[in-house]
């Protein structure tokens, strides 16, 4: 299937119009920007992702994450905490103070711990998962995050009433590192 006219999907370029690559390409499940300095970690979550459907565009820390998201259009973003330049909780937090971002999924992947969970619950980030984690932890955390901003609607649709989401896992919030494996906690953000 061709993209429509005027649409380009590749990881570097794009050309308005912009739809995901969920909307251009059947059987897609979406497009992630994933956010980590270790080179070995993003193709490790990049192969896992990729196996599993997802286009992945990946960013070597905070600052090129903001620099790329509004070029990319992901559905969901995968931030690690600790990078140079610009650190993933920063990152998330100019995420949500960004109209075009706020109400973008955003999901902490990072040996946390509990004050960067707290801190990351109060920047708005929607959900947490330790390092180091099983792939299909990784990949059932991402497909929650993409099908939530499927059902709050596109953000070309003006949609931003979300209030009823709902938690990611259904899980209480938690320590990620308390059990070695992970800990998912989403809460409500308020705006």
């Amino acid at each position: 299937m061709r993209p429509p006219h005027g649409v380009e999907v590749a990881k570097t370029r794009t050309r308005w119009p912009v739809w995901t690559y969920s909307q251009v390409v059947s059987g897609a499940s979406g497009r992630v920007l994933v956010v980590d300095d270790n080179k070995v970690i993003r193709q490790l979550i990049r192969v896992n992702l990729e196996l599993e459907g997802f286009e992945v565009v990946t960013a070597a820390d905070g600052a090129e994450c903001l620099e790329v998201v509004h070029q990319v259009r992901p559905d969901a973003v995968t931030l690690d905490v600790v990078m140079p330049r610009l650190d993933g909780l920063t990152t998330a937090a100019r995420l949500r103070a960004d109209p075009r971002t706020r109400d973008l999924p955003v999901a902490i992947v990072s040996a946390s711990s509990q004050h960067e969970v707290d801190a990351g619950l109060g920047v708005g980030v929607d959900a947490f998962l330790a390092k180091p984690f099983e792939p299909s932890e990784l990949v059932g955390l991402v497909r929650q995050l993409v099908e939530r901003k499927a059902q709050r609607g596109s953000p070309e649709s003006g949609d931003a009433d979300d209030e009823g989401s709902g938690p990611a896992a259904g899980d209480e919030p938690g320590a990620p590192g308390e059990t070695g494996s992970s800990a998912q906690a989403s809460s409500e953000r308020a705006g």
